[in-house]
């Protein structure tokens, strides 16, 4: 088992940055798979992403690419996501995720291959 907390989020104007941070207790955090989703109302949660348990390797949704910046301290149990030149569509609520299994490039964009979840932290940009 692993219990993770976020925090970091809030309301910040459009061009404006953000760290949002995931804590992990219980188990080995280094050796999960770890992730961030998002989800607005009356829509699916989305990857916006991830990073690889040993390689450290990392997937983006393209929406995001060049302005995120994902990255794990497993000696620290801690996640972050870097978000710079936020926009008004960033909007929505953030979610840490943590899978024990070593995922294809395709399943780190998929919700249910994860085994555990954080409560979620708001994130707001306002235009």
């Amino acid at each position: 088992q692993v219990q993770l907390v976020e925090s970091g989020g809030g309301l910040v104007q459009a061009g404006g940055s953000l760290r949002l941070s995931c804590t992990a207790s219980g188990r080995t955090f280094g050796s999960y798979t770890m992730a961030w989703f998002r989800q607005v109302p009356g829509k699916e949660r989305e990857l916006v992403a991830a990073i690889n348990r040993s390689s450290g390797r990392t997937y983006y949704v393209d929406s995001v690419k060049g302005r995120f910046t994902i990255s794990r301290d497993n000696a620290k149990n801690t996640g972050s996501l870097q978000m710079n030149s936020l926009k008004p569509e960033d909007t929505a609520a953030y979610y840490c995720a943590a899978s024990q299994n070593i995922l294809s490039s395709e399943q780190n964009y998929l919700p249910v291959a994860y085994d555990y979840w954080g409560q979620g932290t708001q994130v707001t940009v306002s235009s």
